[in-house]
């Protein structure tokens, strides 16, 4: 089983962060780099407690349907999504959300597992944890981006 665990540190307050993470529509703009689109379940707007999509994007030359499904929602504090059918035999992926002063701490821990025993395992370590640790670090910065865009500037004296 592959392990990817990152931290992002944004400036804007948790509960942008957390809805941004949760966006339907803004993960489809991150991902535009695969034609990654919802297209069953919930296809837009926010995703919450026991909602589910199925995403179909192009990796390695492949088109791929993965279905994931919010198993477990704390509002402004954490939320996973799990694979319910697709490529991975295991996909578990929690987002927490902890404010730092004027700062929002993203984490994500994504546990990934391919299926085909000794050679998913081989194909993770070789391929897949670089692979995905990229997608989810792309993500993140559009995330960031995004958040910090929408914190009004101060206006300017004269």
């Amino acid at each position: 089983m592959a392990i990817i665990k990152l931290t992002t540190k944004i400036k804007a307050p948790v509960a942008a962060c957390f809805d941004l993470s949760r966006s339907i529509d803004l993960h489809v703009n991150s991902m535009q780099h695969t034609r990654e689109k919802a297209v069953a379940g919930k296809t837009s707007g926010l995703i919450g407690l026991n909602d589910w999509v199925t995403w179909q994007a192009k990796h390695f030359g492949l088109k791929l349907n993965m279905t994931i499904r919010i198993s477990e929602f704390a509002a402004n504090d954490y939320f996973i999504d799990e694979i319910v059918k697709g490529p991975f035999k295991i996909l578990r992926h929690l987002h927490q959300f902890k404010q730092a002063g004027s700062y929002t701490i993203m984490t994500d821990e994504f546990i990934f597992k391919s299926p085909f025993g000794f050679l998913g395992r081989l194909v993770d370590k070789l391929i897949l944890e670089k692979y995905m640790t990229r997608l989810l670090q792309k993500r993140n910065k559009v995330i960031k981006q995004e958040a910090e865009r929408q914190i009004p500037k101060p206006a300017l004296v004269a």
